[in-house]
């Protein structure tokens, strides 16, 4: 494509302004933790333990704000729901700053959760939604919607490490100032796209979501041996005597992110069922490996596998959903996959949290979380046995 046509160009900024909803739930919410936690873990001297459950506590949030997405767009659309989403987000990042006790912030990840569940599923429904326009498209215009995160693991790897050097709590009020910052940027897509399905209020037959199973299954794998990566990958970086390296590690990890739409959207268009799954979820686990043969390269190399497929997995899921079920239930089927998302994220961090202190440290919890990803990607090729996704 040498020159976007007027209605693509639109959409594909539409989708640019929509994307900051991921660099915020995300990117700041969810990831930015891993470079905050070497710091705090030091200064508030939490074991591995406690710092896994406070990523457990934001994927329970998740898991609520998952859970209670679909009645809540029903009721109020799909763009109240994420604004709304963002605003409760930027807030709880904000008051991370104020403490430094455990329960307070136990609470606050747990609510930013539920703001980054609600964001992403009402993002992703008004993505779904934008890409009837240019149905051809739909692999590109997904992946800049949730490639947004990528723009959030950049800002904080630029943002963080030198407010780091002066403790961990002016970098909780950078992070909440930025997503305060997204939520005028992307309200101008807000106000042109569609905040219900075309049937949403129509008398319609419930779908059921078994067609989805095997994707579905292989989801669940996906949220447990992701977020165990990017929990403690930072942590498992700083302990091998790597610290030089976590910057420059973190921004390619980030600035891969914003590689899927042009590396695997011609996978993911020429694949059926969910191949193109099991080939991403195949590279997470190469990627989630490499960091145990070495620091550096292959540490490097391992962000760049990484952040270059972890949100390809999301963007598909949405991609499979609209291409498998009738319009009405999308955002029914892009909640169903969060919920069990999210339930992979809050045992993730809690596993590998549990075996770094007992077992064979944070080399033992890579390990681990690359042979689920493997697992998730021999249940991705389940559904592609099926009819074409």
């Amino acid at each position: 494509m040498t020159r976007a046509e007027p209605g693509l160009r639109g959409a594909l900024l539409d989708m640019l302004r929509l994307s900051l909803g991921g660099a915020v739930a995300l990117g700041f919410a969810r990831f930015a933790y891993a470079l905050l936690l070497p710091t705090m873990r030091e200064d508030l001297g939490w074991s591995f333990t406690l710092s896994g459950t406070m990523n457990a506590a934001n994927a329970l949030g998740y898991l609520l704000g998952a859970l209670i997405a679909a009645p809540l767009i029903r009721r109020v659309g799909l763009a109240r729901v994420f604004a709304g989403a963002m605003l409760l987000t930027a807030l709880t990042l904000l008051a991370c700053a104020a403490t430094g006790l455990s329960v307070p912030l136990l609470t606050l990840r747990f609510l930013s959760g539920v703001g980054g569940a609600l964001v992403f599923v009402s993002g992703g429904g008004l993505a779904a939604l934008a890409t009837r326009a240019h149905p051809e498209r739909s692999p590109l215009l997904l992946g800049v919607f949730y490639g947004g995160a990528g723009i959030g693991m950049l800002l904080s790897a630029a943002l963080l490490p030198p407010l780091l050097t002066h403790g961990w709590r002016g970098a909780w009020l950078a992070l909440g100032l930025a997503a305060l910052a997204c939520i005028p940027l992307s309200a101008p897509a807000l106000r042109r796209l569609p905040t219900h399905a075309a049937s949403a209020t129509a008398r319609t037959p419930a779908v059921s979501l078994r067609p989805l199973a095997w994707t579905l299954a292989a989801y669940t794998c996906f949220g447990i041996g992701y977020i165990a990566y990017m929990t403690f990958i930072v942590a498992f970086l700083k302990g091998a005597g790597a610290q030089a390296w976590i910057t420059p590690f973190w921004a390619l990890l980030g600035l891969s992110v914003a590689l899927p739409p042009f590396v695997w959207a011609p996978v993911t268009t020429r694949l059926r069922g969910a191949r193109a799954m099991t080939a991403q979820m195949l590279t997470l686990a190469a990627g989630a490996a490499l960091p145990l043969l070495g620091t550096t390269p292959p540490a490097l190399l391992s962000g760049a596998l990484f952040g270059g497929s972890f949100l390809a997995v999301v963007a598909f899921t949405t991609l499979i959903t609209r291409r498998t079920l009738p319009e009405h239930p999308w955002a029914r089927g892009i909640a169903a996959f969060t919920v069990l998302f999210a339930a992979g994220q809050v045992a993730g961090p809690l596993l590998i949290g549990l075996l770094a202190d007992r077992a064979g440290g944070l080399r033992l919890g890579l390990g681990v979380s690359a042979a689920v990803l493997l697992l998730g990607a021999a249940l991705a090729w389940g559904q592609g046995r099926g009819r074409a996704a």
